[in-house]
Protein backbone atom coordinates (compact mmCIF):
# COMPACT_ATOMS: atom_id res chain seq x y z
CA UNK A 1 0.00 0.00 0.00
CA UNK A 2 1.80 3.27 -1.10
CA UNK A 3 0.05 6.19 1.38
CA UNK A 4 1.29 10.04 1.15
CA UNK A 5 0.43 12.53 2.95
CA UNK A 6 -1.44 15.43 0.59
CA UNK A 7 -2.39 18.04 2.82
CA UNK A 8 -2.88 19.32 6.15
CA UNK A 9 -4.80 22.17 7.62
CA UNK A 10 -2.70 24.81 9.80
CA UNK A 11 -4.34 26.83 12.14
CA UNK A 12 -3.54 30.84 12.09
CA UNK A 13 -4.46 34.28 13.19
CA UNK A 14 -4.39 34.97 9.54
CA UNK A 15 -3.65 32.87 6.57
CA UNK A 16 -2.29 35.15 4.25
CA UNK A 17 -0.14 36.17 6.31
CA UNK A 18 1.04 33.07 7.81
CA UNK A 19 1.30 31.67 4.46
CA UNK A 20 2.68 34.35 3.16
CA UNK A 21 5.48 34.15 5.55
CA UNK A 22 6.36 30.67 5.38
CA UNK A 23 5.83 30.46 1.75
CA UNK A 24 9.01 33.42 1.72
CA UNK A 25 10.93 32.07 4.55
CA UNK A 26 11.37 28.86 2.44
CA UNK A 27 11.14 29.97 -1.03
CA UNK A 28 8.56 28.46 -2.20
CA UNK A 29 5.58 30.26 -4.46
CA UNK A 30 3.55 32.25 -3.23
CA UNK A 31 0.05 30.89 -1.74
CA UNK A 32 -3.04 29.98 -4.15
CA UNK A 33 -6.37 30.90 -2.84
CA UNK A 34 -8.52 27.40 -2.62
CA UNK A 35 -11.61 28.15 -1.24
CA UNK A 36 -11.27 29.05 2.61
CA UNK A 37 -7.72 28.13 2.27
CA UNK A 38 -4.55 30.37 1.72
CA UNK A 39 -2.54 26.83 0.45
CA UNK A 40 1.27 26.23 0.35
CA UNK A 41 2.70 24.04 -2.32
CA UNK A 42 5.86 21.93 -1.11
CA UNK A 43 7.74 20.16 -3.76
CA UNK A 44 7.43 16.64 -3.20
CA UNK A 45 3.65 17.32 -3.19
CA UNK A 46 2.10 18.03 0.02
CA UNK A 47 0.07 21.51 0.74
CA UNK A 48 -0.60 23.32 3.87
CA UNK A 49 -3.33 24.65 3.89
CA UNK A 50 -3.53 27.90 6.08
CA UNK A 51 -7.60 28.33 7.78
CA UNK A 52 -7.99 31.67 9.67
CA UNK A 53 -8.61 30.38 13.27
CA UNK A 54 -10.18 32.17 16.78
CA UNK A 55 -7.41 29.85 18.66
CA UNK A 56 -4.36 28.23 17.42
CA UNK A 57 -2.83 25.46 19.21
CA UNK A 58 0.61 25.01 18.31
CA UNK A 59 1.96 22.36 16.00
CA UNK A 60 5.35 21.21 14.65
CA UNK A 61 5.84 21.29 11.29
CA UNK A 62 9.72 19.94 9.76
CA UNK A 63 10.66 20.52 6.55
CA UNK A 64 13.46 19.16 4.99
CA UNK A 65 16.08 20.80 2.60
CA UNK A 66 19.41 20.21 0.37
CA UNK A 67 22.49 22.25 1.80
CA UNK A 68 22.38 24.56 -0.27
CA UNK A 69 18.33 25.17 0.76
CA UNK A 70 19.33 24.92 4.10
CA UNK A 71 22.05 27.42 3.70
CA UNK A 72 19.18 29.81 1.76
CA UNK A 73 16.89 29.52 4.35
CA UNK A 74 18.58 29.98 7.22
CA UNK A 75 20.11 32.70 5.70
CA UNK A 76 16.68 34.77 5.54
CA UNK A 77 15.64 33.36 9.19
CA UNK A 78 19.08 35.63 10.68
CA UNK A 79 18.38 38.15 7.81
CA UNK A 80 14.96 38.46 9.58
CA UNK A 81 16.60 38.59 13.16
CA UNK A 82 14.73 35.61 14.12
CA UNK A 83 14.65 33.58 17.37
CA UNK A 84 16.22 29.91 16.41
CA UNK A 85 17.43 26.63 18.47
CA UNK A 86 19.31 23.92 17.80
CA UNK A 87 16.54 22.04 19.60
CA UNK A 88 12.77 21.53 20.08
CA UNK A 89 12.10 22.52 23.76
CA UNK A 90 14.19 26.47 23.10
CA UNK A 91 17.05 24.97 25.33
CA UNK A 92 19.97 26.25 22.93
CA UNK A 93 19.37 29.24 21.31
CA UNK A 94 21.91 30.76 18.61
CA UNK A 95 22.48 27.56 17.45
CA UNK A 96 21.95 24.67 15.00
CA UNK A 97 21.99 20.93 15.51
CA UNK A 98 24.35 18.75 13.33
CA UNK A 99 22.32 15.07 14.17
CA UNK A 100 23.11 12.52 11.50
CA UNK A 101 25.87 14.20 9.92
CA UNK A 102 23.04 16.74 8.79
CA UNK A 103 22.06 20.21 10.29
CA UNK A 104 19.00 21.16 11.43
CA UNK A 105 17.39 24.43 13.39
CA UNK A 106 14.13 24.77 14.91
CA UNK A 107 12.04 28.58 14.94
CA UNK A 108 8.92 29.67 15.66
CA UNK A 109 6.15 31.18 13.26
CA UNK A 110 4.36 34.02 13.65
CA UNK A 111 0.86 32.34 15.08
CA UNK A 112 3.38 29.96 17.33
CA UNK A 113 3.98 26.56 15.08
CA UNK A 114 7.09 25.27 16.31
CA UNK A 115 8.54 25.33 12.50
CA UNK A 116 11.92 23.41 12.04
CA UNK A 117 14.27 22.67 8.86
CA UNK A 118 17.22 19.75 8.50
CA UNK A 119 19.01 18.47 5.88
CA UNK A 120 18.70 14.66 7.05
CA UNK A 121 16.10 12.41 8.61
CA UNK A 122 16.76 12.07 12.13
CA UNK A 123 17.91 8.72 12.37
CA UNK A 124 19.32 8.43 9.22
CA UNK A 125 22.67 7.91 10.29
CA UNK A 126 25.64 10.10 9.48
Amino acid sequence: MAVELNHTIVASRDKASSATFLADLLGLPAPTRFGPFEVVQASNGVSLDFMDADEVHPQHYAFLLTEAEFDEVFGRIKERNLDYWADPMHHQPNEINTRDGGRGVYFDSPDGHYLEILTRPYGSGG
